[in-house]
């Protein structure tokens, strides 16, 4: 049986300033290692809750939700602070936030890239279909736009379409690696054959993009990450020009925003066939994986999280407004705990509160203490 790959980290003084400044936390999924890394601050240092997931990818959080994709599904969580003070018995308050799992759709393997949280429900980038598609009850999904250059919806991957910007609410803006129709055609042109895509229009706002994901739209100005530039580009959707941001030395991918921070995603190139000959390669002899805080002001870096050991590529980065530390369960996995929740009450079920034959006795509400059985642990909400 393999070892689980060790994951090691480091932050700056300047990223745990940020954070604690932010009133926040971090979400962040990296199917390289297979995990969706929770980033928080327990009062004193930064710390890491790691995650095993099937290939995670796309990442979107919304209204105490998290979306997430994966290899086969998609997964809806929601949180409960309650219950998420009392996720470890011998330690209540650790945790301020718990991503529960409540619903999965079995998309199967649509190589889902961005994904958001819409009106109309959860859109996501199928990019094994080259389209922009919604989750349904009776199918796998249910495209509703591609790109006018692709003929056909078929698995063949012929654009590699992955990043997706919302706009008022509603998807406006993607990316490419090329404009290709044919089964992975975009590989041949990687290096300067991307594109930023009008959803709307379907025109061709810009072309020659090296390798770009993760277009956002913050603050009125659209944004996207020119990945295999390590470059973040400000871009005007009117005219298709655009103004560099900042430039890292890595291969850039995932993208929120946090006021006037930028928060950027880095990763190393770790095979040659899909990513080498890149610019960023010839530009920076050591690549690292992590997170560099943009003050966009300025252009300058705020705080930097790196990965130092057993991660090396990111895919998504969220941020998690008013919360400490955040907890994520996976139900895949065998539980020692289950957590039951109802819109008046929330229990944890637990060996230790579990109906014993001759159950100890039990506190009454003035102290008394009474031989029948207890309940679950837990506490009414309303």
């Amino acid at each position: 049986m393999n070892e689980p790959a060790q994951i090691q980290c480091q932050a700056s003084a300047s990223f745990e300033d940020w954070l604690i400044q932010s009133g926040g936390s971090l979400a962040v999924s990296t199917y390289q290692a297979g995990k969706v890394a929770m980033i928080g601050h327990d009062g004193r240092q930064a710390t890491l809750l790691m995650r095993d997931f099937d290939k995670p990818l796309g990442l979107a959080v919304g209204g105490g939700r998290m979306v997430l994709a994966t290899r086969y599904d998609v997964s809806i969580f929601a949180n409960s602070p309650i219950l998420a003070h009392e996720y470890q018995e011998n330690q209540p308050g650790r945790y301020d936030a718990l991503y529960l799992p409540r619903a999965t759709y079995h998309t199967n393997d649509l190589n889902v890239h961005d994904i958001a949280i819409t009106p109309e429900g959860i859109t996501l980038v199928a990019t094994r279909f080259s389209c922009l598609a919604r989750l349904s009850f009776d199918f796998n999904f249910v495209p509703f736009w591609r790109p006018s250059f692709v003929t056909d919806l078929v698995p063949e991957d012929r654009c590699h379409l992955n990043g997706l910007a919302m706009r008022d609410g509603r998807p406006r803006y993607v990316t490419a690696l090329g404009t290709t129709d044919a089964p992975g055609g975009w590989r041949e042109k990687k290096a300067d054959g991307g594109v930023l895509i009008d959803v709307q229009t379907s025109e061709i706002i810009l072309r020659g993009l090296s390798m770009p994901h993760s277009p956002r739209w913050h603050d009125d100005r659209l944004w996207l990450l020119n990945s295999g530039t390590g470059e973040l580009l400000i871009v005007d959707p009117q005219s298709g020009r655009y103004d560099v941001a900042c430039a890292l030395p890595g291969y850039l991918r995932g993208l929120t925003f946090v006021g006037h921070y930028a928060l950027v995603g880095l990763c190393k190139i770790r095979e040659k066939h899909i990513f080498g000959g890149l610019p960023v390669q010839q530009l920076h002899q050591h690549l690292p994986c992590g997170i560099a805080i943009i003050d966009l002001r300025s252009g300058s870096q705020a705080g930097f999280f790196e990965f130092t050991l057993g991660c090396e590529e990111l895919f998504e980065i969220q941020f998690l407004p008013g919360v400490r530390r955040a907890m994520i369960l996976n139900l895949a996995k065998p539980q020692t705990r289950q957590a039951v929740s109802n819109p008046v009450s929330a229990y944890w079920l637990r060996p230790s509160s579990e109906i014993r034959d001759e159950p100890p006795p039990v506190s009454g509400p003035l102290g008394e203490t009474s031989n029948e059985p207890g309940a679950m642990s837990g506490m009414q909400i309303a």
